[in-house]
């Protein structure tokens, strides 16, 4: 019988509102609802009630981490913001450009949102990139 990994169980993606607090918390570290329910109406107009509803619902889903042992309940990201952004990126690739990170690329330069500091970066990833393979 073969063992099961569990990195191949399948990861949980979180939703656009999910995204949002896990920004929050990426960006300030782990917090009470009020302080994110604070930075997301920077964003949009959201009540207590919902914000402690979804944060809830992000623990149960294995997404966040609570922390009981105060009178004020501290969430934590359970996954790494790299983790949790890579595999992200790589459903994206493989969705929108059948996995190849060339044709984002493209899409990305050829983007009228792109500055020229973007072009730089991305021109001496491409070399940095092109160095390692020699």
């Amino acid at each position: 019988m073969e063992a099961i990994n569990p990195e191949d169980n399948k990861k949980i993606e979180p939703t656009k509102s999910e995204l949002e607090i896990l920004q929050v918390l990426w960006q300030h570290g782990p917090s009470p609802v009020r302080f994110v329910m604070g930075e997301l109406n920077k964003i949009r107009e959201l009540n207590y009630t919902a914000t402690l509803k979804l944060m809830q619902l992000m623990v149960d889903k294995g997404i966040l981490k609570r922390d009981e042992s105060r009178m004020q309940h501290i969430y934590h990201v359970v996954e790494d913001e790299q983790k949790t952004k890579e595999h992200l990126l790589d459903k994206f690739l493989d969705t929108l450009y059948q996995g190849s990170a060339g044709s984002l690329m493209m899409q990305l330069a050829g983007n009228k949102k792109t500055t020229k500091e973007d072009l730089e970066k991305m021109k001496a990833l491409l070399n940095k990139l092109e160095n390692e393979q020699q």
